[in-house]
């Protein structure tokens, strides 16, 4: 199940863009299936204006302290701001695009 943090939020403007931070280990199989997951609902439903920065927290542990990722696959959502962090293989994607709130994003 996915978990969402992350502030409460005003109006706001059609994304342009979509920053998104995958933290895996070692692209184990339950990495490769939030990565192929995730990389279909940009596709599909962010209007490809997506790209995700994959971090290997076992090649790069000082980023995901930094970010205070503690359970993998753990998706960070930077731009369209505010920050969200997601945990999951994003395997049901209506959950994923309602943390995400694809629809204000992308329609305004």
């Amino acid at each position: 199940m996915e978990k969402v943090k992350g502030p409460p939020y005003g109006d706001t403007e059609p994304a342009e863009e979509w920053k998104l931070r995958l933290f895996v280990t070692d692209w184990n199989p339950r990495c490769i299936v939030a990565y192929r997951n995730l990389k279909k609902i940009c596709q599909e439903d962010l209007e490809n204006k997506c790209s995700i920065e994959v971090i290997d927290i076992l090649e790069q542990p000082d980023i995901a302290r930094q970010e205070q990722i503690v359970a993998i696959p753990a998706l960070k959502k930077i731009l369209p701001k505010p920050s969200r962090i997601l945990v999951g293989d994003f395997s049901k994607k209506e959950k994923v695009l309602k943390a995400l709130d694809v629809e204000r994003w992308l329609h305004g």
